[in-house]
């Protein structure tokens, strides 16, 4: 997975699927045309993401593109279906408004061999591309289940995990993992001898703010056993970044005040708090990639520059002095 991503910075499709806002089609190609520009090479999208507009997108912009100079990524578990959603009703299994901007269409939640084969084929179509190279299992996990999470899992583990390994033997796709907002998922999956990942999708659960977590159990165990990990939201839905939301939702006054701690501390250094965001999660010597979302074209060089921004370790010194960095998290320098 490593050598395949050319490069640490990956780009988040997410946004592009109309999250929060109305984007328009001129801004969402634009803004995979800045990333293309600045030496992006590895894409990330699912169905989910405006119920298919996010891929739509992100294929209409890179068909034009060589398909051996990027990797793109998405994810099963959901269908598409041509059937548009009752209003009345969202499917109980999305974060509600999220997407309100999106397609209308409505989605099937569905983890079986037969839907995860029919997911990707679907994906193939709306990507405009002849192949996928990874394939992230989504969602199944706590904050979409609540406490049936569990019983997904155990369809998935039957069906998308057994059809993903066929593909990933028939040399369809290069790898599979999990595409999850929590770290249980990921243990759990760790667990089963049976089971072989390549790579998964950690959003939002290793970043500057929240990071406790995945270090006790996730991190270790992916290096042992030889699974990559992609870091998604490292702005941690965008408080990181300026923005006021962490976890789809309006962020708590206890998270902006641990922001604006960190902030104050970056402003000293005369650093922006989005760098230190994004070489924090790829300090880590499980992480592969970092994928942050955009969808703006300036944002793209915003995040290179922050990649490349040169952080002075007395800057680190003084964010873990404060208590706000778990002490035994990897860090970009050595402390």
């Amino acid at each position: 997975m490593r050598n395949i991503l050319q490069g640490k910075l990956g780009f988040g499709s997410a946004p592009l699927g109309n999250m929060y806002r109305n984007i328009s089609e001129e801004e969402a190609i634009a803004t995979i045309e800045a990333a293309w520009e600045s030496g992006t090479r590895y894409f990330d999208t699912a169905p989910s993401y405006g119920a298919g507009l996010a891929e739509i997108r992100l294929g209409e912009a890179l068909s034009n593109k060589n398909r051996d100079d990027y990797v793109i990524s998405t994810k099963v578990g959901r269908i598409i279906s041509d059937e548009l959603e009752d209003p009345a009703a969202r499917d109980s299994g999305e974060k509600s408004g999220i997407f309100e901007f999106g397609r209308k269409n409505k989605i099937i939640n569905d983890y079986s061999a037969d839907a995860t084969l029919r997911s990707v084929e679907d994906s193939l179509k709306r990507l405009q591309t002849d192949r996928i190279d990874f394939v992230y299992i989504h969602d199944v996990a706590q904050d979409f289940y609540g406490d049936m999470w569990i019983s997904h899992f155990e369809t998935a583990r039957t069906g998308a995990f057994r059809a993903l390994s066929r593909l990933r033997e028939e040399g369809v796709i290069k790898g599979w993992g999990l595409g999850v907002n929590r770290v249980e998922p990921i243990k759990l999956m760790l667990e089963l001898e049976e089971v072989k990942p390549d790579v998964s999708l950690l959003a939002g659960r290793y970043t500057l703010l929240d990071h406790e977590r995945a270090l006790q159990r996730v991190m270790h165990a992916a290096i042992k056993n030889n699974m990559d990990i992609v870091v998604g939201g490292p702005y941690s839905s965008g408080v990181l970044a300026g923005g006021t939301h962490f976890e789809y939702q309006k962020a708590s006054p206890e998270i902006m005040a641990k922001v604006e701690k960190i902030k104050s501390i970056a402003d000293r250094y005369q650093i922006s708090i989005k760098a230190a965001a994004l070489q924090f999660s790829l300090a880590n010597p499980a992480v592969a990639a970092v994928i942050p979302g955009a969808s703006r074209p300036e944002r793209i060089a915003e995040d290179k520059a922050a990649l490349n921004t040169i952080i002075p370790a007395a800057f680190w010194e003084e964010v873990r002095e404060q208590q706000l960095l778990a002490p035994d998290a990897p860090l970009p320098i050595n402390v």
